[in-house]
Formats: structure tokens, sequence, C-alpha cells
């Protein structure tokens, strides 16, 4: 069965220490995706989300077009990160490890994300939702995200470990609506 993101109850959200004495927080405000869900074998779930990178926020502009930029994530040359899962391992009925590829700049590299299932509801307009959150940690510098300054106290500007925390929620598509896509 395929599901679309809701994105208005949805975000991408990223966390890296900054000089390191602090945490700057950040989101991705542009993505999209294919679920395709199978209720009674979740195991079998397939997932692939482009998430546009000059959509970055971390509610300080210049620091957002630095991010933009050939220092990190060269956005015009490439736009989209691409996350496509390889397995599902479920740990409980609300527990499962997604496996999948990461892409940045054409560095496409393992990750495995610890996901929660929230549950489900049907909304007062007669679609059902989905609701997941999902986590990870990796070192930017795999994808050769790796522009810094040294401090003069010791230490760097930038963190190399990058907290990615993701919440969807999944609207089923109607099977009329699948066929014709």
């Amino acid at each position: 069965m395929a599901y679309q993101i809701d994105l208005a109850h949805s975000q991408v959200q990223f966390t890296v220490r900054h000089m390191m004495i602090s945490r700057v927080r950040g989101m991705f405000e542009k993505f999209d995706g294919t679920f395709e869900l199978d209720e009674n074998n979740p195991a079998a779930a397939r997932i692939e989300v482009a998430v546009e990178t000059a959509s970055i926020n971390t509610r300080d502009e210049k620091r957002d077009g630095h991010l933009r930029s050939a220092d990190f994530f060269e956005s015009e040359k490439y736009p989209h990160m691409l996350f496509k899962s390889s397995r599902v391992e479920l740990l409980d009925a609300e527990h499962a490890k997604l496996y999948g590829d990461l892409t940045i700049k054409d560095i496409t590299r393992p990750v495995v994300l610890n996901v929660e299932f929230n549950g489900s509801a049907k909304s007062p307009w007669g679609t059902t939702s989905y609701g997941f959150n999902a986590s990870t940690t990796i070192n930017r510098k795999d994808w050769k995200l790796e522009w810094n300054v040294a401090l003069e106290t010791g230490g760097v500007l930038v963190g190399d470990d990058v907290k990615i925390d993701i919440e969807l929620e999944l609207v089923k598509v109607a099977e009329e609506q699948a066929q014709a896509a």
C-alpha cells in the first residue's frame, strides 16, 4: 500500500555541536518520498526520501548560505540528499531498525535509523494516518562535509557528529489514487 508524507505534520531535523560548548539545531523545509508499507508485513517496507539541501534552515541566513555553499552541501550542484531503504529489522510491535543508503554529494554510505511506530488514526476527513519517528547519528566527514576551523582554546567550530531526527506522519493513499499514479 502506498503512503504519502503529510508535510504539515512532518519534519527532518538535525543537531550538531558548535564550538564544542553548545548545539545548533536546524531543519530541512522541503522533502518528499515514496513509502510502500504492508500492514501485515512491516518488514517488507520500501522507502525512498529526497531532501532538498537548499531548504536548510538553522534560523541564521548567513550560516544557512554557508551550509548551501561548496564548503558543505554544494546545493546548486547537489540539490538533494537521498535515502533508500534496503531492509527493515523489526524489534517489537513499535520499534524497528531501518537499514538503507544515504547519498549526499554523490557519496553513498549505509546508515541505520532507529524507528518508533507511534500508532495510527483515522482523520475527520476519512483518511488514515500513521506516525513514525526515526533517529540516527552520522559523521558528516563520511560524506565529505569537512569544512571546519580550529579554535584558539582547543577543539573545532563544528562537531563531526550530526544527530538526525525525523518525525513523519504518513497518509494512506486511496487505492484509486495509487493506481492512477
